[in-house]
């Protein structure tokens, strides 16, 4: 199997639903030792999750790849020692519960410094771990609307949408994951160039704390410094971009629609030739980008017309040879059957035991980014309940076959 960058790092995941164990995905994509602890009985919420058959969705398969999973219960007295003594092994721990809740277990920084004082501690949560609604609950949908992205999802006129994934969660998870690698890179260059003399900085005050709602600001460019420098508010466009015009999605003949990108000064000359409105092209009065913005309606109506009166295919066909940016707005399986996804194997497939029977050749997206022209192998999907419990207590702790067994027998009483 080929090396990876992260070969022999150990992550102890506790989390449940999607932005730790996004996270956790990206670190043992990329070779993290990953191990999920999960409630006896259940596991994480996530394995029924948009569940179409059997035990455990594709979408708990898909965010849990690469991972072990042990069952341990985080509020009993074994479990929680278990947990600990893992934590000693481990070089980071991932946790996305409401902050407080780790403490009142027992296993906060506190604690984990005792046992592991260069430990890596990555914490996600609604709010971050202080200021006035750190103790608050919230998942991604209240933090992208705190974040001030929800405001500028749909359709000018009407409520605001959401997107079709957990996007907040999602990048949330991105940040805890460069975190972890940041904190990780910085705990090797301290210990090459260790002398003794460095203060200690304890482990509450080092770690890498995510919230959501600051995850979803993050991304949103210039929405706030907009507003702070002239009072200007960005409002929903649907699917314009604000201030760029003319930049859309456009329903073609045959009932699908293409997205088009004709922004630029001099794209968007060759882009009006090449729907039979050269007239658009030559008017002086569209020359920049600022002009056109003021007349996207016009313009979105003129394309509109064009793509109405062809395929998609057509349309795509001839935007192309005009060499303007265009693209099919692709659907599950156009994204399966897609040339460029398979000459980067970003489309893998395994066969998948859902509790209901066997799924034959179920396609998975590849890993991101891309190392050495295509995308490393996936390892395995997200692993069954509990189904590492035991080898993973023999590798980390090195219990012997009956102290393992009592204690997965003790969890699950």
């Amino acid at each position: 199997m080929q090396e990876r960058p992260l070969q022999g790092i150990r992550v102890l995941e506790l989390g449940n639903y999607i932005a730790a164990p996004t996270a956790g995905r990206l670190l043992a994509d990329f070779g993290a030792d990953v191990v999920k602890v999960e409630r006896p009985g259940t596991g994480d919420e996530l394995r029924r999750w948009r569940l179409h058959a059997g035990d455990t969705s594709m979408l708990f398969r898909t965010i849990n790849r690469g991972k072990r999973s042990v069952v341990l219960d985080l509020r009993s007295d074994a479990g929680r020692a278990a947990v600990l003594a893992l934590a000693a092994e481990a070089d980071v721990v991932l946790e996305n519960f409401r902050p407080g809740t780790l403490e009142r277990w027992g296993i906060g920084p506190a604690e984990l410094e005792a046992v592991n004082p260069d430990l890596v501690l990555v914490r996600i949560s609604a709010f971050g771990q202080t200021g006035p609604m750190s103790a608050r609950p919230g998942f991604a949908a209240v933090a992208e609307a705190y974040g001030g992205f929800r405001e500028l999802v749909g359709e000018p006129g009407r409520p605001p949408s959401r997107t079709g994934f957990s996007i907040g969660d999602s990048i949330a998870g991105l940040y805890a994951a460069f975190g972890a690698v940041m904190r990780l890179l910085e705990r090797e260059r301290a210990r090459a160039a260790a002398d003794g003399t460095a203060p200690r900085i304890p482990l509450d005050a080092r770690a890498i704390d995510v919230a959501l709602n600051e995850a979803m600001l993050s991304v949103t460019e210039s929405l706030v410094p907009e507003f702070s420098a002239y009072g200007q508010r960005r409002e929903r466009t649907g699917g314009r971009m604000e201030g760029i015009a003319p930049s859309n999605a456009y329903l073609c003949g045959d009932g699908r629609s293409i997205v088009v990108a004709g922004n630029g000064d001099g794209i968007f000359r060759r882009y009006m030739e090449a729907i039979g409105r050269p007239d658009l092209g030559a008017d002086p009065a569209l020359a920049s980008n600022e002009l056109r913005w003021a007349r996207r309606d016009e313009l979105d109506d003129a394309i509109g017309a064009w793509t109405a009166a062809r395929s998609s295919g057509d349309a795509l066909d001839a935007l192309d040879a005009a060499g303007v940016p265009a693209g099919p707005i692709y659907r599950a399986e156009d994204v399966i059957a897609d040339e460029q996804y398979a000459a980067r194997e970003m489309i893998q497939r395994f066969d998948i035991n859902d509790g209901a029977g066997m799924r034959e050749g179920v396609a998975m997206p590849g890993i991101v980014p891309v190392v050495g022209g295509r995308s490393l192998p996936i390892t395995h999907p997200g692993p069954d309940l509990g189904a590492d419990t035991r080898e993973v207590l023999a590798e980390w702790l090195g219990w012997d076959a009956t102290r393992a067994d009592a204690l997965v027998q003790e969890e699950a009483a």
